[in-house]
């Protein structure tokens, strides 16, 4: 319980190697998957789970090596967090930035479909923000996965 199988600074480049590939593979997954989650995404995001665990602890059970773990991937998204807030640049990296998805009434396909979009979603939006499709002057997807509606003035 208490003696490690693996030397200490390994659950940190485990940990460390794990958080950056799993941030990569969520951030290119696109913004919709964190911003709104369906049953499905619950479903991976479980899985992801369970199948980087023995990644992160490298077969060791011990008490020590699972705090070891935790305070790293703790201290990543403490970093990661600061990262953002001083700068601009890596926000960008990190977070991406608003998309312009639809101006004046009309929502632009192209778009709508990279960002993996359904109807559904923009017709909520819509509803959300009280805004019939004419009276809509701009729409984002913003970086958390939300879509804002600005109405014409």
């Amino acid at each position: 319980m208490f003696e490690m199988d693996l030397p200490w600074w390994e659950f940190i480049v485990r940990a460390l190697v794990v958080y950056l590939v799993l941030l990569a593979m969520v951030r290119l997954s696109g913004r919709r998957t964190v911003g709104q989650f369906t049953p499905f995404d619950l479903l991976v995001v479980m899985l992801l789970s369970e199948s980087v665990s023995n990644s992160l602890s490298g077969g060791d059970d011990s008490l020590a090596g699972g705090l070891i773990v935790a305070a790293t991937l703790i201290a990543l998204n403490m970093a990661v967090a600061l990262l953002s807030a001083r700068s601009r640049r890596m926000a960008a990296l990190l977070d991406g930035s608003a998309v312009l998805i639809g101006r004046d009434g009309k929502f632009f396909d192209k778009v709508v479909v990279q960002c993996r979009l359904a109807e559904a979603d923009l017709e909520q939006a819509l509803r959300s923000a009280d805004c019939q499709r004419a009276d809509m002057q701009c729409a984002f997807l913003e970086t958390n996965g939300d879509i804002t509606i600005m109405k014409k003035g």
